[in-house]
């Protein structure tokens, strides 16, 4: 039997501090429990909350490498699990991790940036570039979001804006600096290494390119904006755990989060993440990965600004700030193409690409297709199945529209596929997840029953990522059986060479259209703020003119991917309000679109922007998330550059700032302007 070693003096100091942390935790629930409270207890309570957070902060240095103890290791694993636990609510109203280990990495920053999605990359870069110490956290192992971990490498832009050539500064520079990565292709290709400028040619857009090239260009934007703010930093395998408030629980005082390690050199995502989300987010370490749990806080002195750019609006989700999920009912927007009545798991469908090469791998991959065992029956996934009138081959077709590779250039809408190349497979009637059944976003009720309040586990539903994976593997298999041609055979890329880096070929993370979006404050007439159809409709003459306080412009369709039950009941989708860009006005997003209500330091730099669901079908695309994230950054920027602590962004417009905030956007190459 093996006996347990003596503990050291630092491991019994460690044992004492977590007994004391405990026991500060059971009286602080015990405290919530007795209801009214005196006002001594309210102070003792303050008091005791404060000397919490004073003394997480002072034994979380970064150079301690303490491993969690068998016993600790259990506790967090039973949290784990998904059991239901009591909500644990601090005096401050805001939700408590527990349990909380120790720091093993303290990151000072001035603006913090939840999510290394597109809108979270632009939102650090313009942070930076505006002089602010800045950190970003991103969950995947790529930089980009869209562009990259969720598979979406294929800019679809306004075709307005690209006959205009009134895209940002920043957003022409980075698209640039994409068209300069070079890609290593496949063996089977023989071909040499290239450039993406030499390999692009698709038709959604006028830019296609391996995922990896967009995570590359996602990594070398931030290093050239660093220079401007020394003392940033930014990691990718790191999740978002939570954070803590001030007393007031109007201000974050610090946020966490834990960074996994691979244990073995040659680890590669399994391409399943609803096998793989749990241990992302686990504070424990496992078989696969080493942990180290992370806070981020403010330098000595300074005051913290944080972006929440996650494409679900994580940290919006986990603190409970007031915001939106699913189509919105009539009666709450008055919009005319919104349902009678709404559905908070009506959220635009998700996807998780795959690519597929035009090459002869004996059958291999369609034998590893042909495996999947889905919940769902393989007829019902194949009856959403459909081409759309499109060819498969050549132009205008399927394989040509997001085509990433093109081995011999040849015209998208005229030329044909050859043999190696290689395209990005996003298809509506394909291997979009459109089924409620399980919905995607834990609503806040679901969130409270799974215990993620004090241990966040990414608020998505394992069982609908399990079977979006598998209609996506699913589509895979129906193409390569139906569509491929004596000439043009189709192959499944998988593994760790493979365009989506994954063992499986899908993205590692589903491309997400729409998650939480945040109700904001009081404005333009409206108690709870949130653009509307009618404020982006050319066809609508009563939109709301938002220039006084414009910080950034995007367009694109109304383009809504909508959601289904499969007994066909009513969905509340909003089903008739898709239309083309030339209906669709300019569309300037406010200040007051980024400003979420009750936390005066937080912003939105990507999807989870005030917006109601017709509206995010337009601001969901890859420059609206970049123009969010970016208007965000830059806000953050300026605000820490003035100096004045009491300054939020809530008061640029009351104080009459918006000048100001709006000539320091235009510095930074943004434009709000049509």
């Amino acid at each position: 039997m093996h006996q347990q070693s003596p503990l050291s003096p630092s491991q019994r100091r460690l044992a004492r501090r977590r007994r004391a942390h405990l026991r500060r935790q059971r009286r602080l629930s015990q405290m919530k429990r007795w209801g009214r409270f005196s006002i001594s207890g309210v102070l003792l309570l303050a008091i005791a909350t404060s000397l919490l957070e004073a003394f997480s902060a002072a034994r979380s240095q970064p150079e301690s490498s303490l491993l969690l103890q068998p016993q600790f290791q259990k506790t967090l694993r039973d949290q784990e699990v998904g059991s239901k636990v009591s909500e644990l609510i601090g005096a401050n109203g805001r939700p408590q991790l527990s349990p909380l280990p120790i720091a093993q990495e303290v990151w000072e920053c001035e603006v913090v940036v939840v999510g290394g999605s597109l809108g979270g990359v632009a939102a650090a870069s313009h942070a930076m570039n505006s002089g602010a110490r800045t950190c970003l956290i991103e969950l995947t192992p790529w930089l980009g979001g869209q562009i990259s971990s969720q598979g979406v490498s294929a800019i679809d832009e306004s075709r307005s804006m690209r006959a205009r050539r009134n895209f940002s500064a920043s957003w022409n520079a980075f698209k640039d600096l994409i068209l300069q990565q070079v890609v290593d292709l496949p063996t089977w290709t023989r071909l040499a290494p290239a450039r993406v400028s030499e390999l692009n040619s698709c038709w959604v857009g006028e830019l296609c390119f391996p995922p990896k090239a967009g995570a590359a260009a996602a990594q070398s934007w931030l290093q050239t904006k660093a220079s401007k703010a020394p003392g940033s930093r930014w990691g990718t395998s790191i999740a978002f755990k939570g954070a803590a408030f001030d007393i007031t629980g109007r201000n974050i005082t610090a946020v966490y989060a834990v960074k996994r390690i691979p244990k073995a050199l040659d680890y590669v995502p399994h391409g399943r993440l609803s096998r793989e989300l749990v241990s992302w987010y686990s504070w424990s370490p496992d078989e696969t990965f080493e942990k180290v749990p992370i806070r981020l806080q403010a330098p000595p002195g300074k005051e913290l600004i944080v972006i929440d750019a996650t494409d679900t609006g994580e940290l919006v989700g986990w603190a409970k700030i007031p915001h939106a999920t699913g189509s919105d009912a009539r009666s709450l927007t008055k919009e005319i193409n919104a349902p009678e009545q709404g559905n908070p798991y009506c959220t635009q469908g998700y996807t998780f690409p795959f690519a597929l090469a035009i090459f002869n791998d004996g059958g291999g991959s369609l034998k590893l297709l042909e495996r999947v065992q889905p919940g769902y029956s393989r007829e019902e996934h194949q009856r959403w199945f459909a081409m759309e009138g499109f060819p498969m081959f050549d132009r205008g077709s399927l394989f040509n529209y997001r085509r990433i590779v093109s081995t011999s250039y040849s015209d998208p809408m005229k030329g044909p596929s050859s043999p190696g190349d290689i395209s990005l497979i996003n298809w509506n009637r394909g291997n979009d997840w459109v089924w409620m059944d399980p919905p995607l976003i834990l609503t806040d009720e679901k969130i409270d029953a799974s215990g993620q309040r004090q241990n966040w586990l990414g608020g998505l539903d394992l069982d609908s990522l399990r079977e979006g994976e598998n209609h996506a593997l699913l589509f895979s298999e129906w193409l390569i059986k139906q569509q491929s041609a004596r000439n043009l055979p189709l192959a499944h890329l998988a593994g760790p060479d493979s365009p989506l880096g994954t063992y499986s070929g899908l993205s590692m993370y589903p491309y997400i259209r729409e998650g939480r979006r945040i109700l904001g404050r009081t404005a333009y007439q409206q108690p709870m703020f949130m653009m509307l159809e009618s404020d982006i409709r050319e066809d609508l003459s009563v939109g709301r003119n938002f220039e006084p306080t414009a910080i950034a412009l995007t367009h694109y369709d109304v383009d809504i991917h909508g959601c289904r039950y499969r007994n066909q009941e009513e969905t509340g989708e909003a089903a008739g309000a898709s239309v083309k860009e030339f209906v669709v006005r300019p569309v300037q997003l406010p200040l007051e679109s980024l400003i979420p209500q009750g936390v005066d330091n937080l912003l939105i730099g990507g999807k989870a922007i005030a917006v109601s669901h017709i509206v995010n079908a337009v601001t969901r695309v890859h420059y609206g998330e970049w123009s969010a994230g970016a208007a965000a950054g830059a806000t953050a920027g300026w605000l820490v550059s003035t100096g004045e602590s009491d300054l939020k962004a809530a008061d640029i417009v009351a104080q009459n700032r918006i000048a100001e905030l709006q000539a320091h956007l235009q510095s930074q190459g943004l434009r709000f302007d049509w």
